[in-house]
């Protein structure tokens, strides 16, 4: 069976989030790590527009989390947490945050990309020319680095696919070189 026919089958086939019918499609949860049922919903063309697209948000759209934020599977319950933290200025929205409860896991999920800090709180990536960098860019090394711990060196050229960011610090990001994960900082490199 196929990613889409068992995110069919769990949702009965209507959108997870705000129970549209119709345009529905699988959408991955970022961080994007493991994919498959545990990092994907079905929601309608609607729901996933205004993920992607915070300036396109309806709040009034997203008072149907009040049923979906109960949801046993964890990709549903962190869309529905980072959602209402993107709305908490609005009361109601606050009032759903202050019943909702996640495992730690979850919670560590859903803070993964940051939806729930102000702008000014938030930990930007940024690469050796200044370009931000997000979880799942590519990027490419400037210089050559020896990997701590280990004899490898990482030449100059060297790609670096589908990174991911570390929360707590601006200055490091991780991925795989040559099959062995290591941290990068952001100083060397550049995103393709």
């Amino acid at each position: 069976m196929g990613l889409l026919q068992e995110l069919q089958e769990r949702s009965g086939h209507q959108c997870e989030l705000c129970a549209s019918i119709t345009d529905l499609s699988i959408y991955e949860v970022p961080p994007i790590s493991t994919g498959g049922v545990d990092g994907s919903i079905l929601a309608c063309a609607h729901c996933i527009d205004q993920i992607n697209n915070p300036e396109n948000t309806d709040a009034n759209h997203w008072r149907c989390l009040n049923d979906s934020m109960w949801s046993e599977f964890t990709p549903v319950k962190v869309v529905a947490w980072r959602q209402l933290h993107r709305l908490k200025k609005d009361g109601w929205s606050q009032d759903l945050l202050d019943m909702m409860y996640l495992e730690p896991e979850e919670l560590t999920f859903a803070q993964a990309t940051g939806d729930h800090l102000d702008e000014s709180e938030k930990i930007v990536h940024r690469d050796s020319n200044g370009t931000i960098l997000q979880a799942g860019d590519n990027v490419v090394l400037i210089k050559d680095l020896k990997v701590k711990g280990s004899s490898m060196v990482c030449k100059q050229g060297t790609a670096v696919r589908r990174i991911s960011l570390d929360p707590n610090n601006a200055e490091y990001i991780e991925g795989k070189v040559d099959g062995q994960h290591i941290v990068i900082v952001t100083k060397y490199v550049k995103k393709l």
